[in-house]
């Protein structure tokens, strides 16, 4: 199979589902009023509540919430052939995922920019809510936990990574300020500027990283633990236009770019896909990820397909600045498409790499040698990038390894595969880091609201105090799982955690449709639940049956526990969801489309 294949019919399939399906949900599911004034316009307050161009909107939703999912799982999920990937992906992110993200995101700018918990007690009552804000907050914690893992293992001891992110930092209060306070609305000058120096920033990091300076870059993994947590804080404390927005708004420029050049090589270089359809271990007993290729497939591309994640932030910081309610189309359905291309080309430049040489890299030496595999291409491989790579878990290093490869095939690049291996490094590093700031800004405002319910002025988010205090609890927290864990304990969980946290979220989108228009139209989301409570609650049942319970220490039951807690919560909102639904259709058949609902 020809990776262009795979390309074009993805590009086909996202074009008719954006122009066709996607304008079908927006104009008659949810019914938009662009007549409406959305939370940024009503509740305007220039930190949180700022109208915001929709193009620079998408980039900061767009950063945010992609992250290490749909570059690492579907690297991970390669293990059983491409084919299962591939269409999870484009199935996914077509019906369910883009779905899950334009509904929620519309719901919460209805709801004034609240929280997916808060929308929840609204629509299906306190114990809802209550049991909602209980799941969200741990989940979060421990995707953030699983996004952070994912970066401060690729940046550890990696000066030239650090040098190019910390560049992004200056840069993006550069451009917020010059945007914002020097010359408002000038988004095309501030970009140029800014897209100028992160690109310099890219340039710069190789000599820094081979200098005298090297050291001042080069950080353990417990030193880039406190370092991220501390950024996490800022990043949720100060004004949203200030840091975030820009920040994430400029790197979208570098994960976009990147993956188009990729797309624009895998055209030119036109590889073949050494990976087959199907391998073996579709039917169980892989050395990556242990299970059968359903469920764990869809709960290993964490990102690519559907994500609970995304609805933290189209519930989060996103609709508090949207401008008008038809944006919600191009920033909530459009980014999902995005993410989903990402994926397909994470899927592509791993099974490019010969099977051997793909295992070898991403399972421990003893366990390859067990598989009865030969390397091919790997000792070559070795002495291009100037590194070991085999044994090196995880999927960044198998990534980056055939993005790599992408890349030098393009004309005079033949002899940079080092220099394109160590770019597209920095690269993963920068495409997750920008899910952690805005994640822990999202997980403050959830803090904020519940603690808010005990005393009033924690609830408040132009409270000094309270902001920051709950932007500590929650980096810390997140923070302290990382010291704690490793790949292996907490990635599968934070794809169970992150799928069931979708299932919830696609719960309270079925339930906010059919409290609004024709019973029909909440099929949009509740077939994606159906599907998605009985795949995560089955790959649930066997990540503690297989992974968990086997080890016998003390790590293995508490993550029994852990996602025993996960899965009560969410079959219990579940169970509320399908009475409330019922109680709906009993009670009126009529349709009510476009139905206002009241400022919070």
């Amino acid at each position: 199979m020809n990776a262009v294949t795979l390309l074009v019919v993805a590009l086909l399939v996202y074009a008719l589902a954006y122009r066709f399906y996607a304008g079908f949900l927006l104009a008659k599911v949810l019914a938009f009023d662009d007549g409406r004034p959305t939370p940024a316009h009503a509740l305007r307050n220039e930190h949180d509540y700022k109208p915001t161009n929709r193009f620079v909107l998408f980039g900061h939703h767009f950063a945010a919430i992609a992250g290490a999912g749909p570059l690492v799982g579907p690297v991970l999920a390669a293990q059983f052939g491409y084919l299962p990937g591939y269409l999870w992906i484009l199935i996914g992110s077509v019906l369910a995922g883009g779905v899950h993200d334009m509904v929620v995101l519309f719901a919460s700018v209805r709801y004034d920019g609240l929280s997916l918990t808060e929308i929840a007690r609204r629509e299906l009552g306190r114990g809802a809510g209550a049991a909602t804000a209980a799941a969200v907050l741990f989940i979060i914690v421990m995707a953030l936990a699983g996004l952070s893992l994912v970066v401060v293992n690729a940046l550890a001891q990696s000066p030239w990574g650090v040098f190019s992110i910390a560049a992004t930092m200056p840069t993006a209060v550069l451009v917020g300020w010059y945007m914002n306070r020097l010359r408002p609305g000038k988004v095309a000058e501030a970009s140029a500027i800014g897209v100028s120096l992160v690109l310099l920033g890219v340039v710069l990091g190789e000599p820094v990283s081979r200098g005298a300076c090297a050291h001042w870059f080069t950080f353990s993994k417990d030193s880039l633990i406190v370092i991220l947590a501390v950024y996490g804080v800022a990043a949720s404390v100060l004004p949203v236009w200030l840091l975030l927005v820009p920040r994430d708004y400029l790197s979208s420029y570098m994960k976009v770019g990147t993956i188009l050049l990729l797309a624009v090589g895998i055209f030119w270089v036109r590889p073949d896909l050494q990976a087959p359809a199907l391998t073996p271990f579709v039917r169980g007993g892989g050395p990556i990820v242990p299970g059968k290729a359903w469920p764990f497939v869809c709960i290993t591309i964490a990102c690519g397909a559907i994500s609970g994640f995304h609805s933290l932030i189209g519930s989060g910081t996103t609709p508090k600045m949207v401008d008008r309610e038809s944006d919600v189309l191009f920033i909530g359905y459009g980014a999902m498409l995005t993410e989903g291309f990402v994926s397909i080309m994470a899927l592509i430049a791993a099974t490019v790499l010969a099977p051997g040489d793909y295992f070898a890299i991403n399972v421990p030496p003893a366990v390859f040698a067990k598989l009865g595999m030969a390397v091919s291409n790997l000792p070559q491989l070795d002495a291009a990038v100037g590194e070991s790579l085999a044994g090196r878990a995880g999927g960044a290093v198998s990534l980056a390894v055939g993005m790599a490869q992408i890349f030098s095939g393009l004309p005079g690049m033949s002899r940079l595969l080092s220099y394109w291996y160590h770019f597209a490094i920095m690269f993963e590093a920068l495409f997750i880091l920008t899910t952690i700031d805005a994640g822990t800004r999202v997980a403050r405002y959830i803090l904020q609201e519940i603690l808010g319910r005990v005393w009033t002025p924690l609830g408040r988010t132009d409270w000094l105090p309270g902001t920051v205090a709950t932007s500590v609890l929650i980096s810390a927290a997140w923070a302290s799982m990382v010291a704690m864990g490793n790949v292996a304990t907490i990635w599968p969980m934070f794809g169970v955690a992150n799928q069931l946290l979708a299932t919830l979220a696609l719960a309270v989108g079925t339930t906010f449709i059919l409290n609004r228009a024709r019973p029909a139209y909440a099929l949009a989301t509740f077939l994606p639940f159906v599907f998605m409570l009985v795949t995560t609650v089955c790959a649930g049942v066997l990540n503690i049956q297989g992974n968990y319970l086997p080890r016998r220490d003390f790590q293995g039951y508490l993550d029994v526990g852990l996602t025993l807690v996960m899965m009560g919560l969410v079959l219990f909102l579940a169970a509320t969801s399908v009475r409330a639904w019922l109680g709906t259709l009993r009670t009126s058949t009529e349709s009510r489309p476009g139905a206002a609902v009241p400022r919070a």
